[in-house]
């Protein structure tokens, strides 16, 4: 697939980038190099091949070693919140500013 001058402007304005002529011409050669990486990517044949839930299961085919779920960090929430101007139940207050 390869972008046209005027999908690269329509792209930059929904993107809310304003790019001139000059720079137009880079942003397509750009923006086809990854276009053309991505056609390449689906032309390869995936048929029969598992999805990895993790890129290292090819070098540990018993998976990826979990650590133990427990806490390791003490409550530290009180003091967290002492520096705060106005604190109610846990939760920060602030002034509101939508009527």
């Amino acid at each position: 697939m390869s972008l046209s001058d005027d999908q690269i402007r329509r792209i930059a304005r929904l993107a809310r980038i304003a790019i001139g002529d000059a720079e137009s011409a880079e942003v397509r050669s750009r923006l086809n190099r990854v276009l053309g990486l991505i056609d390449e990517l689906q032309a390869v044949d995936t048929e029969g091949i598992q999805p990895m839930s993790h890129p290292l299961e090819v070098h540990l085919p018993q998976g990826q070693p979990l650590r133990e779920d427990k806490v390791t960090e003490t409550d530290r929430r009180a003091a967290y919140q002492s520096g705060a101007p106005a604190v109610e139940g846990g939760l920060y207050l602030v002034p509101q500013v939508i009527e």
